[in-house]
């Protein structure tokens, strides 16, 4: 069985291939979800690290349906991935009503040949995992990754083993979300080639800071921040006056 370890900074890169993982997923920010790293990350890794890499393409936290804008910064980073030689890609798009986008996912894979491509965990949003799935095998993707549409890939077991055996033999439903030492084998014991794990720990890195740069308010995945433009009309307003 082959392990990927989402890696999220270049320290968990090392880590993972020190310890023998098989594969990178390589990303930024796993409190969202992940979102694409950026080039210095990118290149240090892809420097350093001899086990393939696969790189999340997704512009920002949130839901999985993009803007014209924000698909042509998704391919942009494709391209990038492609000349640093990386392995593959992460990726995928949704429709508003959470239904795979096919037209648009089938472009970002033609343009990510000759890297692999595998459909990210918006999957785990589609309403009907079974006709998606399907729909997914026609596109052609390399693998799926899915929690099975639950909180953890253990508790999606029972859909995770019909996914598979919906696509068996036409691609790879690799399971995520939740895998640890504990329960890793059930999956090999499932028959599934491949996991996926970030296999974090946490640690202290400072004391409280004086106040926190976090805002509990973005924590939502059924919103978007974005810079406002009469609000910045109305602050060049103010101190131009």
């Amino acid at each position: 069985m082959l392990l990927e370890i989402c890696a999220n900074s270049y320290e968990s890169a090392i880590n993972a291939q020190k310890a023998g993982a098989h594969r990178i997923e390589l990303c930024s920010e796993l409190a969202v979800g992940g979102i694409t790293p950026s080039y210095g990350l990118l290149k240090k890794v892809m420097s350093d690290v001899k086990i393939p890499v696969h790189v999340l393409i997704r512009p920002r936290s949130g839901d999985f349906t993009y803007s014209r804008s924000e698909f042509d910064i998704m391919k942009e980073n494709i391209l990038l991935c492609k000349e640093l030689g990386c392995a593959g890609i992460v990726s995928g798009i949704l429709q508003q009503d959470q239904t795979i986008d096919t037209e648009r996912t089938k472009e970002l894979m033609e343009l990510a040949k000759p890297m692999t491509f595998t459909f990210h965990r918006g999957f785990d949003w589609v309403p009907n995992p079974l006709e998606a799935i399907l729909e997914l095998a026609v596109l052609g993707v390399d693998r799926v990754l899915t929690s099975g549409q639950a909180e953890s890939a253990e508790k999606g077991i029972l859909l995770l083993q019909e996914l598979q055996e919906l696509t068996e033999n036409e691609f790879i439903i690799m399971p995520g979300g939740g895998i640890n030492p504990s329960n890793a084998y059930l999956f090999k014991e499932s028959g599934f080639q491949e996991i996926h794990a970030s296999a974090t720990s946490i640690h202290q890195s400072i004391n409280i800071p004086k106040i926190s740069m976090n805002s509990t308010k973005l924590f939502n995945e059924t919103r978007i921040a974005t810079s406002n433009k009469e609000k910045i009309q109305q602050i060049l307003e103010r101190i131009n006056s």
